[in-house]
């Protein structure tokens, strides 16, 4: 059993696919294993933090693929696939919202405050740079935000952005120079060669 769960260690994500259209339920559990945490990750960052929904959103995704294997567009990588699968919930999402947002109007978000970490200036320090950063990628138009989210936080290559969200590399390249711009500016404070004494 140990030798069997090891062979779908090893298995690429795409071998893993092939084992789910051949109906074998381990190729499935292993894929889930690799990515459902950054998947959820993902979401929460572009669904507003919302936690029960991105994991909604996560357990939607896998059922697709669980429910027909075939879904897998074979042409891609199955990471760069299934991100592109995420950005298009996400967008059909956002629509979701700009209708709600034509008939109610108000909303406000409400962000308890939390106080857990005082006393530790190293902590308190780190908290702040959270707040920050989490803060500044909030402020990015969503397009700036996904491509850096895709590629400084989800690793994948300018390429593999490019090609998940159907644009040009060069576009993903001068989306990321000014999210990158941004958040320097937002974070020039926690730079230490600026505010060295």
């Amino acid at each position: 059993m140990h030798d069997q769960r090891k062979t779908y260690q090893l298995a690429s994500d795409e071998q893993l696919v092939a084992y789910m259209q051949q109906g074998d339920q381990s190729g499935f559990d292993e894929l889930y294993q690799r990515y459902a945490t950054s998947l959820h990750r993902y979401f929460c960052r572009m669904l507003k933090k919302d936690r029960e929904k991105s994991a909604d959103f996560v357990h939607d995704l896998f059922a697709k693929l669980i429910k027909d294997p075939t879904y897998f567009d074979v042409n891609r990588t199955f990471k760069t696939w299934m991100f592109a699968v995420a950005n298009n919930m996400c967008k059909n999402e956002y629509r979701k919202w700009e209708v709600r947002k034509d008939m109610v109007q108000g909303g406000e978000d409400h962000k308890g405050v939390e106080d857990k970490q005082a006393g530790v200036v190293g902590q308190v320090h780190d908290a702040l740079f959270r707040e920050r950063f989490e803060s500044g990628m909030d402020q990015l138009d969503p397009k700036h935000r996904e491509v850096f989210h895709l590629r400084h936080i989800e690793g994948l290559s300018v390429r593999e952005v490019a090609e998940l969200l159907e644009i040009s590399e060069g576009t993903v390249k001068s989306r990321l120079f000014y999210a990158i711009k941004y958040l320097a500016a937002e974070l020039n404070e926690y730079n230490p060669q600026v505010h060295r004494s």
